[in-house]
């Protein structure tokens, strides 16, 4: 594909390893689109080519394919996608992607401005010793080689500052940009699921990819604890490796005329628009997108007190009902106050911060200051 784009806009590349449907996904393709749409020239690199997100990423956004068989593998190519291209300022995010970006980039031996994100809680991470060990070593020698860190939540910062070694001075708090006129949008969509029809029967809903750290497990049971003397019914949106386990609970707890796991589906925002509470059961997170959006489309919200950006996006609580992780008694407990009392009034000052629009604004001074930076030292 030939680049048509002015040779003096500011050039940033994106890395992944896909763009399948996850948080991090999800979060980068509204971002490049949006430093695409300001006039900047965006390159989206990828392991492989992969994933519904790929549909959403806008023209003048370029699809770099590495189409190497894992992240591993794509370090000789990357390395020489630097090398080729040169961009000012390379952003990758996940643990392996950043790794490999932060080598690749050393070993061309270009000046380009390397940015990792950090998206969880990574001394939180569930390891077995000796690979927490190996992390924590590979961590605290690469991570400090990245020009700028860009933490989702403040409590991300303070966590990868301490666990990796980082100058605080390297570290930039960007909350991630979720809430965009699209979103809107899409939340007035009809929702194909017969559960909606009966406004009777309130319906509880969970979403996330259906693993350790998601923790559906505490939320199927204070589902079971609440089902014993309330009339409510639970639908979890999302794919994951537990799904199998997930529904040998629901058969064993006999709750599965009223548990629905529907897999991943494209647009969750009328689903979190109509539901009577939305609830995040994790064990850990960054900044949890979904929890953002289950409250930009109105919908109350129960999460757990979990390590990670929960109690920045609710106010210490203010703006949702907050549980021990794990405790699914609280939990249903939680959940009990929040369907029979209603909804919270939320500032949309308060929701702004977490905007397209307000997010981006922070991400171009960061990238127009690394590129002032990366002329200077020219």
């Amino acid at each position: 594909m030939k680049d048509t784009r002015s040779s003096n806009s500011l050039k940033v590349s994106l890395f992944l390893p896909d763009l399948k449907g996850g948080g991090a996904e999800k979060v980068l393709t509204t971002l490049a689109n949006e430093l695409a749409r300001r006039g900047l020239a965006v390159d989206f690199v990828l392991v492989q080519a992969v994933g519904v997100n790929l549909k959403n990423l806008s023209d003048d956004v370029v699809v770099v394919n590495l189409a190497t068989m894992n992240t591993y593998l794509s370090l000789p190519k990357l390395i020489r996608y630097f090398y080729k291209r040169r961009p000012d300022v390379f952003i990758s995010s996940l643990d392996l992607t950043n790794l490999i970006a932060l080598i690749a980039c050393r070993l061309s031996g270009v000046k380009t401005r390397v940015f990792i994100r950090i998206e969880n809680m990574v001394s939180s991470h569930k390891r077995v010793f000796w690979k927490k060990r190996a992390e924590k070593f590979l961590l605290s020698r690469l991570y400090p080689w990245a020009d700028g860190v860009l933490a989702v939540s403040k409590i991300v910062a303070e966590d990868i500052a301490i666990y990796a070694g980082i100058s605080p001075f390297k570290i930039h708090t960007i909350y991630n940009p979720v809430i965009t006129p699209e979103l809107l949008i899409k939340s007035n969509h009809e929702v194909n699921h017969p559960w909606f029809q009966d406004k009777s029967i309130p319906v509880i809903l969970g979403a996330g990819r259906l693993t350790e750290q998601k923790d559906f497990k505490t939320l199927i049971i204070a589902f079971a604890i609440l089902r014993k003397d309330l009339d409510v019914r639970l639908i979890v949106l999302g794919e994951g490796e537990q799904r199998l386990e997930l529904e040998t609970l629901v058969q064993e707890l006999g709750i599965d005329r009223d548990v629905d796991l529907p897999g991943y589906v494209e647009n969750p925002y009328p689903y979190m628009k109509q539901s009577n509470v939305f609830v995040l059961s994790s064990a850990w997170e960054g900044l949890p997108t979904v929890l953002i959006e289950a409250l930009a489309c109105g919908c109350p919200v129960v999460s757990t007190d979990c390590p990670g950006g929960i109690r920045e996006i609710l106010s210490d609580g203010r703006y949702g009902e907050l549980v021990p992780v794990g405790d699914s008694q609280s939990m249903a407990e939680a959940l009990r106050k929040v369907i029979l009392s209603g909804k919270k009034v939320i500032d949309p000052a308060w929701l702004d911060q977490f905007s397209l629009e307000r997010v981006a604004d922070k991400n171009m001074n960061i990238l127009t200051m690394a590129n002032e930076k990366r002329m200077i030292d020219l």
